[in-house]
């Protein structure tokens, strides 16, 4: 075994690595970017060497640097993770050729699957069943146009190269097909540095079933189950769940034994996933499956399967790049209960699945068990950078059935403060709470078809959360001291405290009487006690007894208080009102990133929803809308120019 690795990622995936080499007791070299010189993996490691700035390609894909830095360091083997160098064939084989383990698949392997033209071709050979489509070499527009006319819509164009939900388009119609074609183009070129895609035959109900399989380089190979990734947004995985909801067993065992075949007709070694796409019959149960592409690397949401299997599979891979058998045969794995991993992202559902940035200045977890697990890359007091992808942790949990599983996600997310930057837990819960998916009938078209019912309008404050704010904002909400009797604020016995929650606004009334407090909020009074203990307030309504948290940063105040985050603004009663810097005409950019195409031109008259330009942020592009008709005045950008959360991107006139 090796007594020293260096890992070539961060965040989450280097934290995980770590955690299992510490307990074979292997030494662990971070690399890291100087976006990421106090990163949490950073401090975990046992050393820590700078690779450059902040952007990957200055850092994180640096592949001579890091094996500079393996061979110094005295490095014996190295971990890719996922993403950045993992499925890079090159940089496996500069790995074999300075004599440096590399834990994962051989170079050959890597490139045999790393297009998915090419493995769809191989597959093809290997009589497994594929979706019809084009997925040849063949990359002028119009005769992919034409490749897509022929096969029908909808189609789905997806980079040869690609993954993560990156480079991926669907087209209804063929008079959209040039654009969202040079849409994916670009993506693709700017994540993956390759723009060459496949079109395919786009099956609107399906789900999403994959297979983990090893192999060593002895000759075995097994499958390690399946794990459904069917609830997905923007073709990117959302909760993964393992096993797969109402899956016959021999269906599993034939994907399985598919998935096996594929690996061994390159000469698989290491951890690999085998993705289908199964189309969904009309009453809901599960159809063919389609080979749809191998990632040659350890996948984002394997601790499913390590739940259910009571494996792990990161000292699989050490095992088995160090030359060693597999651990176990087929006949020994086996599926206990149920796992499901639920992705926690700084994200804005309400805009689109926008990336959010900013500190992460409040952070609780709930407590981790054998149920709970939380895999994470950060820490409170961390920030989430521009510069790479925004997943915060990711929360998995395990039951000894489905519907177990499903309650203890449900109270798991609950429990899961974060204040600093917006996030996804709201929007995770309604999905795990929703009849479609508690039922077990998923596919890839969940979120799409229930948008309505899982990205609902904000709820209005309730009483009970304003008067839980005004408490803690008379009382000192970031002070932990006794309430004595007799209290008078400024020697009153009355204030009165004002909080916008969107455009409302909401005054509160708190009089303090001999025991306690009287609370007034939209007509109703409570009466009420409030002590404020580690961190936590203790609130009693009307005899209800509570327990809150109560976040402030400025005038900003997040509360957290039964399962459900308020985030309001304190309005300061000594503050003069001023008025907005910024006109509404004048939009401005949701997210830090890149000016990737202006789509209007200065005085151009244009429609409401009509796009006005491209913005790249962490390698996603967005489109900024008109928000009425009106006028294009001036851009204030240039295409390739870069903007912060908040800039003025051009100056638009509504009719």
């Amino acid at each position: 075994m090796f007594k020293k690795i260096l890992i070539a990622n961060r965040g989450e995936i280097a934290c995980r690595v770590i955690k299992t080499a510490r307990q074979l007791g292997i030494a662990t070299v971070a690399v890291y970017s100087d976006a990421d010189a106090d990163a949490r993996f950073v401090r975990l490691a046992d050393e820590a060497w700078r690779l450059g700035p902040a952007p990957a390609a200055e850092s994180y894909l640096k592949a001579g640097l890091i094996l500079d830095i393996a061979r110094q360091s005295g490095a014996e083997a190295i971990h890719p993770g996922y993403g950045f160098l993992s499925e890079n064939a090159d940089f496996a084989a500069a790995c074999a050729a300075a004599g440096i383990a590399f834990i994962g698949p051989p170079a050959s392997a890597i490139a045999a699957m790393g297009s998915k033209s090419a493995a769809k071709a191989l597959m093809e050979q290997a009589a497994v069943p594929l979706v019809p489509g084009y997925h040849g070499e063949r990359q002028e527009p119009d005769f992919l146009h034409q490749q897509a006319d022929r096969i029908g819509y909808p189609v789905l164009i997806k980079a040869s190269a690609g993954g993560g939900g990156k480079g991926m388009r669907i087209v209804e119609r063929s008079e959209d097909f040039a654009a969202a074609l040079a849409s994916c183009q670009r993506e693709a070129a700017a994540s993956f540095g390759d723009d060459k895609v496949l079109v395919e035959k786009y099956l609107p109900r399906s789900r999403h079933v994959e297979i983990q399989v090893f192999a060593d380089s002895l000759g075995g190979c097994v499958y390690l189950f399946e794990r459904d990734c069917s609830v997905q947004r923007r073709h990117q995985k959302v909760l993964e769940e393992a096993p797969a909801p109402d899956l016959p067993v021999s269906t599993r065992q034939a994907m399985g034994e598919a998935a096996c075949a594929a690996a061994r007709a390159v000469g698989y070694v290491g951890a690999g996933t085998v993705e289908f796409i199964m189309a969904v019959k009309d009453d809901g149960r599960p159809g063919e499956f389609y080979f749809m592409e191998m990632n040659t690397r350890l996948q984002v949401e394997h601790p499913v399967t390590e739940m259910i299997t009571r494996q792990d599979l990161v000292a699989w891979q050490l095992q088995v790049a160090a030359g060693q058998p597999l651990p176990l045969r087929q006949d020994e794995l086996q599926i206990h209960g149920h796992a499901i991993e639920a992705r926690i992202y700084a994200e804005d559902p309400d805009k689109g699945f926008l990336p959010a940035t900013g500190q992460l200045i409040h952070l609780a977890t709930p407590a981790e068990s054998a149920q709970v697990r939380i895999d994470t890359g950060v820490e409170q007091g961390d920030s989430i950078s521009p510069f790479y992808d925004p997943m915060i942790a990711k929360l998995i949990v395990w039951g000894e059935n489905r519907a177990a599983a499903l309650q203890q996600l449900d109270a798991a997310l609950a429990q899961y403060q974060v204040a600093g930057v917006t996030t996804n837990i709201a929007f995770l819960r309604r999905i795990v709470q929703h009849h479609s998916f508690a039922s077990g009938a998923v596919d890839t078209g969940l979120i799409a078809r229930y948008q309505d019912t899982l990205l609902p309008p904000a709820a209005p404050a309730s009483g009970e959360q304003l008067a839980v704010l005004a408490l803690a904002q008379t009382l000192g909400a970031q002070t932990d001291f006794p309430v004595r009797a007799g209290w008078r604020l400024n020697g009153q016995l009355e204030t009165i405290q004002q909080f916008m929650h969107g455009d409302t606004l909401h005054s509160v009334s708190v009089r303090h009487l001999d025991h306690g407090f009287a609370v007034t909020v939209t007509g109703q009074t409570y009466h009420a006690m409030a002590r404020l203990q580690h961190g936590e307030w203790h609130v009693t309504l009307d005899g209800q007894q509570l327990r809150a948290t109560v976040v402030s940063q400025r005038q900003q105040r997040v509360l957290f208080l039964q399962g459900e985050r308020l985030e309001v603004s304190w309005v300061d009663p000594y503050a003069a009102s001023s008025e907005e810097v910024h006109g509404a005409t004048h939009l401005k950019a949701p997210m830090p990133g890149r000016v990737v195409a202006l789509l209007a031109s200065s005085g151009q008259q244009v429609s409401k929803g009509e796009p006005l330009l491209i913005l790249e942020a962490m390698k996603m592009e967005h489109t900024i809308h008109a928000p009425a008709d009106g006028v294009v005045h001036a851009f204030y950008f240039a295409a390739g120019e870069q903007v912060c959360d908040g800039d003025e991107l051009l100056d638009f006139d509504a009719a």
